[in-house]
Parts: C-alpha cells; structure tokens; sequence
C-alpha cells in the first residue's frame, strides 16, 4: 500500500500573504525536487486537499490537488479535512489544522497572537490561541521559521525545544517574475526618488512610527510609497493618516511589486514583531538597500547586510533613512553584503528539511 502524505490546502482559498506564500512556494520546490529526481517518492501518494470554493491555481506535476468534502472556512478544516485526510500524515503549512487529526505536522509561523494580541480581531486571536496551544501538544512536529519564533512559541505554547524545528524560508519566487514598469504610470510614481515600505495595516507592523518618522524629516526630496492590503476580519486598524509625501497604494502583484524593489532608494521594515519578515529579504534579492528594525527576527534574517533602528524611537529611524539616502557609498556596500547574506535562503532548502521530517511520519 502506498504511503499517503495530505497536504492541508486551505491556504489555496485564502488572501496571498506571507502564509499563503509560504505554503505555496514549499509545495511547488517540493514538486520541482521529485521532478529532477532529489526527493525520492516512489510509493507515496501526495495530495493537496482543498476546500469547495474558488482556490487559486496550483501547478504541480507530481503532487495531486484535489477538491473535497462539503463544509468550507472554519468547518471544512476542522471536519471534511481531518476526514479526508485520515489515513495518511497530514502536512500543516498555514499555521493550523485540524484538531482531531492524529498525525499530522504544522508550520507555526510566529506566536503574535500571544505577543500583540491588540493586532487581531478577538475571534480570530481565540481560535489561533486555542489551536496552537492544541496543536503544540498533538502535532508530530512543530515548523517554525527562525530562532526567535521558536522561543516565542515555547514561551507562550509551552511546546518542548526539541519538538519545534526551525525551517528559514526562501525568496527566488521574486525572481521568477518578470518586473513590470507599469506600476509607475499606473499610480504616478517615479517623478520623484522614493522609499519603499512593505506589509499590512496591522498594528504590529508599525507604519504609525514610519509616519512619524517622515514628518521629522519636514520638506524632502523624496516621496514614501507603502504597499499592502488590510483584513479587517483580521487586523484591527492602526488608525494610519500619512502627510501628502506618503503615498499607499494597496495591493500590487508580484512583477508590480518587483519593479518597485528595483527602483526604491531604499526599503523600510519598521515592525516590531515578526516570525521571519519575508519582504526585507524580497528586496535583498532584488538589490534594494534596506532598513529594518532591530526587532524580533529581523536581525536573523538581514545580518550584516542592513541599517537597523529602534523601532520606537522615530528619529533614529529617520536618521537611518537619511543615512542611506544620502551616501551611494553605504547603499553599494549594502547591496554586495546582501548578495552574499541571501545565499542560505532558498525555497528548495526549506522544501528539502520539511520533507525530510515528514517522512519520519508518513504511514
């Protein structure tokens, strides 16, 4: 009998962030390292299980994604996917899953629904709370994705050390997209340098810091362009009024945002809680200067190869904007570290330990 491996695919029906990207990006590096023959899974059945609803493609060759069951949000997980997926290992890369499924493995990205619990919506921060403190407990092994995440969910879930393995993610998906210069016609950019910010309207990510920041600086020569949707089931808001010199212009898609990368004098991260921070290393690969918070994991992931601020403390984030403004010296220094820092992130690498893992537990 073939060993089967499910793979919860709710994510396929979800907004694309981090998370979903994550998940993504593991599945089709997981696919393309059957295809060329470095992952052996002959006698395994593997499918991506997802819910009765409008899913985003999924183009796999080796990986089968299927359709299921009748329920769909909360429900389908918890009841049609635990059913659905009984008789194999089932793979968690969205942070939670079923409860009462008896083997199966999760990917916990961060414990910020303990850490700033005023960033979500109540329901949503009890429903992760009470599954991650379930899952910490049921689940074969816990993926997290860096050191800090990993302290943080042991602090806060009380999951044993040596039950939580670290798993970095990767970045080439920003590269396997062509980049697209219409986003600068499209929202009237470009006429003036800018500096580019990255993420949701969440509390935690820190943009009222940002804003302050710019109005420190008065009269610039330089324009402040912020990416990013906001969940309101989710976030709560952060109340963010920018001045005139702060441009936000929602949600753009990968080659839009890779166009915006390239061009920005350079990158700001001002969040004080992240489980990994995936768009400073997105501009990394890309080779836009960045500036970053000296918060959480971001030092992990950036090492030598940004500024760093505390993410409190407006006029210091202000003055390492200026820094890099002002001084092509700096920004070329920091485009060659980043080159060499985002060698040891790659999808396959994080591809490779998952499955490494999972097969511990296939049945």
């Amino acid at each position: 009998m073939p060993k089967h491996i499910f793979f919860n695919g709710r994510f396929l029906a979800q907004p694309l962030t981090g998370v979903q990207r994550y998940a993504i990006e593991v599945l089709k590096a997981l696919d393309m390292l059957i295809a060329c023959g470095r992952i052996d899974a002959s006698g395994m059945r593997l499918e991506v299980l997802t819910p009765p609803e409008p899913c985003s493609p999924l183009p796999l060759k080796h990986i089968t994604v299927r359709q299921v069951g009748r329920m769909r949000g909360n429900l389908w997980e918890q009841m049609d996917l635990a059913w659905h997926a009984r008789s194999g290992l089932l793979v968690d890369l969205g942070n939670i899953g079923p409860v009462l499924h008896p083997n199966q493995v999760v990917t916990i990205h961060d414990a910020s629904v303990f850490a700033v619990p005023e960033a979500y919506s109540p329901a949503f921060r009890l429903k992760y709370q009470m599954i991650f403190w379930i899952l910490g407990r049921t689940a074969r092994r816990v993926f997290t994705d860096s050191l800090f995440s990993k302290a943080e969910i042991i602090r806060y879930c009380g999951i044993p050390a040596d039950k939580i393995q670290v798993v970095v993610l990767g970045k080439e998906h920003i590269l396997n997209v062509p980049s697209d210069p219409g986003i600068f016609k499209k929202y009237s950019l470009g006429s003036k340098p800018y500096i580019l910010a990255v993420s949701s309207n969440s509390p935690h990510k820190n943009f009222s810091c940002l804003v302050k920041a710019i109005e420190s600086m008065g009269s610039t020569e330089f324009e402040v362009v912020i990416v990013g949707g906001s969940f309101a089931k989710v976030f709560r808001s952060s109340d963010l009024h920018p001045p005139e010199s702060v441009r936000k212009i929602g949600y753009v898609n990968d080659s839009e945002l890779r166009a915006l990368y390239e061009r920005a004098v350079c990158f700001v991260y001002p969040s004080y809680y992240e489980g990994f921070g995936l768009p400073p290393l997105e501009a990394m690969t890309v080779g836009c200067p960045v500036v970053v918070s000296r918060a959480a994991s971001l030092p992990e992931v950036c090492g030598d190869a940004a500024l760093y601020f505390d993410p409190r403390d407006p006029a210091d984030m202000a003055r390492q904007i200026l820094r890099i403004v002002h001084d092509p010296v700096l920004q070329a220094s920091l485009k060659q570290k980043q080159q060499e820092r985002i060698q040891m992130f790659t999808w396959t690498r994080t591809a490779q330990e998952i499955w490494d893992e999972v097969l511990r537990y296939a049945v």
